[in-house]
């Protein structure tokens, strides 16, 4: 018998555009300790490492010439707390599900799909998100960026949650939006489904994937293949 296919996916810009609830945390930060705002677009260039890399990006960009007087690690992880603490009680104010999320993880589920989500978000905050969005039930595990000892683009968090779902590398496939996510699955050795104007910097082609798409609709055909080889 044939070993489950399991996919992994992201969740920040993957599977829930949550750049406009990250922005008003990120934004909040900025005003009380005294730097600049920034707008949505921005921000889904800074969001997909985490928390505390979301505010050194933003600290590096809007006050280059000041950061080294706020490189202290008692300053970042005042920062770091607010901007859980808020975020955590703001999570779905205006997140919302790519487009085509909901019809495949319906799909999928009725093909005995495992599922799990792979996320640099705190593994509580993600869950959260996950239950408020209603779409928890669909994934046998969620690991965070707080999970293990390392998370993405260490291409450990990708193969220990396949383990704890029983998966095999070599029937999984990661679905996200970054480099975070691709150089995790490349490093992996699975195929990489990366979605267009995720939350990242850089540009597609500078990123390792098999399948380029725009959101979720018809992302069943591209499934398909993997499950018939």
């Amino acid at each position: 018998m044939s070993q489950k296919l399991t996919i992994l996916f992201d969740l920040d810009g993957t599977l829930v555009d949550t750049a406009p609830d990250l922005m008003r945390a990120h934004n909040h930060v900025m005003e009380k300790f005294g730097y600049s705002t920034k707008g949505v677009e921005e921000i889904r260039n800074l969001v997909g490492k985490g928390a505390s890399v979301l505010i050194g990006r933003s600290l590096w960009e809007s006050a280059k010439k000041e950061f080294s007087k706020i490189t202290d690690d008692k300053t970042k992880n005042e920062m770091v707390k607010e901007f859980i603490n808020f975020y955590a009680k703001n999570i779905i104010k205006e997140s919302k599900l790519i487009d085509g999320v909901l019809d495949f993880l319906k799909w999928a589920k009725k093909l005995n799909i495992q599922m799990g989500v792979c996320t640099n978000k705190q593994e509580h905050l993600a869950i959260d998100l996950l239950k408020k969005i209603k779409i928890y039930d669909f994934f046998n595990h969620v690991t965070g960026g707080n999970t293990f000892d390392y998370c993405k683009p260490d291409p450990r968090h990708l193969i220990s949650t396949i383990e704890i779902i029983g998966g095999e590398i070599k029937n999984s496939i990661m679905i996200g939006d970054s480099e975070n996510d691709a150089d995790a699955a490349k490093a992996a050795g699975m195929p990489m489904i990366l979605l267009k104007d995720g939350y990242t910097d850089k540009k597609v082609e500078q990123i390792y994937h098999n399948h380029l798409v725009q959101n979720f609709i018809g992302m069943e055909k591209i499934v398909l293949k993997y499950l018939n080889d």
